[in-house]
């Protein structure tokens, strides 16, 4: 068994943001990957209006997923649920799902058709240079509240801003409906609220509830290393 994680919005260095969970699995002989997304400027074009979008991610992660028969599980945060979706779709080597805080979108719903009608006061979007980015001031009691001062630090070091249009491109395909999948609530989440998590959560099949905020596997590792383990 192997792991593919997928990093929600906003950030770079993907296996840096689940190094703490990465570091768990291989103490019980799981290898995972955490594939790079191209919206977030990880490759050759930064983001903007001309810049890499959805159909690039999806690209990014299913090439991931379509190296090897190994059984695999998915596992992706916040927007990263976006991307899985589609990306993991009719891969025969993906055997579970896990969304964390994520969004399961079904074919032909983007990020945009979960967003509130007022943009919330810690992300900032600008249309004219077509990126958006979480607001570095508003980063640490929104995000990582419960985390330790040096992964606040470095978390905050990895804030990215990132292509727009990948809020309204919708997905083309839903692999939740074909895959097991396990749903982590985090619920003292301040970035997407405990009832919208709840709500994405009654799409999954399973549903477990972790008592941590939006990166439960920087301030949690070890309960998120157990619950994927134990999917084997």
């Amino acid at each position: 068994m192997r792991v593919v994680f997928v990093h929600g919005a906003c950030v770079r260095d993907g296996s840096w943001w689940w190094h703490p969970a990465a570091s768990a699995l291989r103490e019980h002989g799981i290898g995972s990957a955490a594939p790079a997304l191209p919206s977030c400027g990880e490759g050759d074009r930064p983001a903007g209006p001309e810049g890499p979008g959805l159909a690039e991610d999806v690209a990014a992660v299913r090439g991931v997923l379509t190296e090897g028969d190994e059984p695999t599980v998915v596992v992706a945060h916040s927007y990263g649920g976006i991307v899985a979706a589609e990306a993991a779709a009719g891969v025969e080597a993906v055997r579970h799902m896990v969304l964390v805080s994520s969004y399961l979108p079904e074919p032909g719903e983007s990020l945009s058709t979960f967003g509130a009608d007022v943009p919330p006061p810690f992300l900032d979007f600008d249309p004219d240079g077509g990126t958006f980015g979480a607001r570095p001031e508003l980063f640490a009691e929104t995000f990582v509240q419960d985390c330790p001062p040096d992964l606040v630090r470095d978390a905050a070091a990895r804030l990215v801003r990132q292509t727009l249009a990948v809020t309204g491109q919708p997905v083309r395909a839903a692999a939740w409906h074909d895959v097991p999948t396990t749903y982590m609530v985090c619920t003292e989440d301040r970035g997407t609220p405990v009832a919208a998590q709840r709500e994405f959560s009654r799409r999954a099949g399973n549903v477990v509830e972790v008592e941590a905020g939006h990166h439960p596997f920087l301030s949690r590792p070890e309960a998120v290393a157990d619950i994927v383990r134990h999917l084997s």
